[in-house]
């Protein structure tokens, strides 16, 4: 469109720049074959637009320097129709399809109404003889809705264009939408507020030969622009959304220019005060889920063949279920999943209870559900389970001979916002089911609606019952260490009753004995500290009794030789170094005197056990060897270290594990070397405690101070 004003200069500079611009272009791209054999409609609408351009510009520049309002209307006429061209352009690259297939497309047709609409404005001032004046406020809302719809189209390719394409259409889009972003700029200011930003006007020809060059570079690439596009749900409601944005604000702008010319005194106060309320009640609108609920259901029903895109619910949905969370949100996240495929504000789940058959309420959304309970047998699980029905509730009290003998529960039949029953299956298996609360919008149940949501229920449904069995999995994991806690429990209550027993069978013998009785009651408190010890064990868990502090080891091989020959039995010990380690005292003489102990138990009265305790690189090293029955390397490798296996016939199998895992916790590590009828050394490295208490400075042989 042409608007004159008083700095002619800059306004026929522009227009001659914006002819001399799309000129060259035009013999570059006839230079280079774009027009050739193959050249398709997009090709020749691409040309057009620059030829009209070039139009718009000549007489543009010829009304500016001959005063002519008939050359300005015929530069309007050229704007308009360059628009027009532009926008065909962008529908042939979205609609591949045959020309004459458009009217079925929405885009297609608001397109041309708002061409007809812009031309028909053009008419009516040409015939009426309203001036250069009258002709500007005439054309200005139907160049605003050119600019508003050629971007909406512009959004269309960008948002549908495959990502290989995007290279390809890049330029045109960016020069394109640099243009009708400015004239949305410029003429919506003179459709609301009555008057136009000159300034603006007269280098906004110059504006649009800026772009020029980027439809230059898009020409190079102009062999895919062709490609077939998928349109997506989303662009389609985005791109209503912001078509019904635009159509609002055009009929805001006419009541408000309406009330301007017409409200005598109050006209622009009324102005300012229509188009605030307006941009309120935009706001309102816009953050409205039950209307952008209706947008999504009328255009899925009327602009596709398929209700859904599956990709993006089924992207959504997983992602959804996927999000990290604590465990009892889960439920939450599955009701949410199902209620957004069909626009639901609420809904519960209802899963079996724990340790229990019925049905109960375990998640909630938006939704009161109480506390009632379902049982499994009762009608509504049956129908659930065996058909994998979905129940429409307001479909069932019309039409209850579609569910056969179903009898809804009251808790559900009274429920003033119940609408449909989802059931959760697993394997034929019912492990739960969902309640939707009442759509945001009126939705069909069709056969495409109950799919999607007994596939999105099954997937459901396996992710809950993975859940459960993650949770027992944990579960059970603890039941196995608190079992395994209490396996060694079982292990030093063994061993305490072996000494107990002991101690009994040579009282009859010895029971006159002072000494005999002091060394009774010393065993005696002995056994009971240590089973104190394992019953605080039991109360916290795996957590060892006691501080850890330095172990001086020699003086607690000592303690096990000692306890062996009070047993009847000799251990011969070589003391090489005197060495500390760090550890529990109690638990790590346990696990020492289960090593001799096995080794005493190898070996036959007339055995030899022997200990030996030296540096070895900077560990403490312990061997403890006997001439015994020996191992294969079999169990040695496959059985030795694990809970439960043994060779012994009264044996528990708990010891050796025991042993392996504390000297792994210290960071230790245990060797052993058998044959059978040989006899067995175990090698055992333990971190040093370095526990010297004087420097090397004073060693024997220095100068004292």
């Amino acid at each position: 469109m042409h608007l004159s004003s008083g700095y002619l200069g800059i306004q026929t500079f522009g227009y001659a720049l914006v002819l001399t611009a799309n000129i060259l272009l035009l013999v570059q791209l006839l230079r280079k074959g774009f027009i050739s054999g193959d050249a398709g409609r997009a090709e020749w609408l691409f040309i057009s637009a620059i030829v009209l351009s070039a139009a718009w510009g000549l007489a543009a520049m010829v009304g500016d320097e001959w005063r002519s309002l008939a050359w300005d209307r015929i530069a309007a006429a050229a704007d308009i129709l360059r628009y027009g061209t532009w926008m065909a352009f962008l529908l042939a690259v979205l609609y591949p399809e045959p020309i004459r297939s458009w009217p079925r497309r929405p885009m297609a047709l608001a397109a041309l109404a708002v061409l007809a609409f812009s031309l028909g404005g053009l008419a009516l001032a040409s015939l009426g003889s309203l001036g250069l004046r009258g002709l500007g406020q005439a054309l200005a809302g139907g160049s605003l809705a050119l600019a508003v719809t050629g971007l909406v189209l512009l959004e269309q390719v960008w948002r549908n264009q495959p990502a290989e394409s995007t290279w390809n259409i890049k330029p045109i889009c960016i020069g394109l939408a640099f243009g009708f972003a400015y004239d949305i700029y410029v003429f919506s200011e003179a459709v609301m507020l009555g008057r136009l930003d000159q300034d603006a006007v007269d280098v906004r020809a110059i504006v649009h030969s800026l772009a020029t060059p980027l439809l230059f570079v898009a020409s190079q690439r102009h062999r895919s622009w062709s490609q077939r596009i998928q349109l997506s749900r989303n662009a389609v409601f985005y791109s209503a959304t912001l078509l019904l944005i635009g159509v609002y604000l055009l009929f805001i702008a006419g009541v408000g220019y309406y009330v301007r010319y017409f409200g005598g005194t109050w006209g622009r106060a009324l102005q300012v005060a229509i188009l605030a309320a307006a941009l309120l009640a935009l706001t309102v609108v816009l953050l409205s889920a039950s209307l952008r609920a209706r947008l999504r259901v009328f255009l899925g029903k009327h602009l596709f063949s398929y209700r859904f895109d599956y990709r993006e619910e089924w992207l959504r949905f997983t992602a959804m279920l996927s999000t990290p969370t604590a465990p009892t949100e889960v439920g939450g996240l599955v009701i949410r999943g199902l209620a957004d495929m069909v626009e639901c504000p609420a809904g519960g789940l209802w899963t079996q209870q724990l340790g229990g058959a019925d049905y109960v309420p375990a998640a909630r959304w938006n939704m009161n559900i109480g506390e009632a309970k379902e049982a499994p047998d009762s009608s509504l699980c049956r129908l659930l389970r065996d058909r994998e029905w979905i129940v429409d509730i307001e479909e069932f009290r019309s039409q209850p001979r579609l569910y056969g003998d179903l009898v809804l529960p009251l808790w559900l039949a009274t429920h003033p916002n119940a609408w449909l029953v989802i059931p959760l299956l697993v394997g034929g298996k019912m492990i739960g089911f969902v309640v939707l609360a009442k759509p945001r919008t009126s939705v069909d149940l069709n056969w495409e609606v109950r799919d999607l949501l007994k596939t999105a229920a099954r997937q459901a449904a396996v992710f809950l019952a993975q859940m459960h069995a993650t949770e027992a999995l944990l579960e059970a994991r603890k039941f196995d260490a608190f079992n395994r806690m209490s396996a060694f429990v079982v292990h030093d209550l063994k061993n305490i009753i072996t000494q107990l027993s002991l101690m009994l069978k040579n009282a009859q013998r010895h029971a006159a004995n002072p000494e005999f009785q002091q060394d009774m009651l010393l065993t005696v408190e002995s056994s009971l500290e240590k089973m104190r010890q394992m019953m605080a064990q039991l109360r916290e868990g795996q957590k060892p009794v006691g501080s850890v502090s330095g172990v001086d080891l020699a003086a607690l091989l000592d303690r096990l030789r000692s306890t062996a020959e009070a047993r009847g039995r000799k251990v011969d010990l070589e003391i090489v170094d005197e060495l500390s380690t760090r550890g529990h005292p109690e638990r790590l003489e346990r696990v020492l005197g289960h090593v001799v102990q096995n080794a005493l138990d190898a070996t036959t009265a007339a055995g030899r056990v022997w200990i030996r305790l030296e540096r070895d690189a900077g560990r403490a090293r312990i061997v403890v060897a006997d001439n015994g029955v020996g191992m294969t390397k079999e169990f040695i490798h496959s059985q030795l270290f694990r809970p439960f296996n043994t060779t012994k016939e009264s044996g528990m199998g708990i010891g050796s594990y025991e042993s392996y895992q504390y000297i792994s916790e210290l960071g230790g590590s245990m060797k052993v070397e058998s044959e059978v009828g040989q006899g067995t050394e175990i090698t055992i490295l333990l971190p040093l405690l370095d526990t010297r208490t004087r420097s090397d400075l004073t060693a024997p042989g220095s100068l004292a101070a």
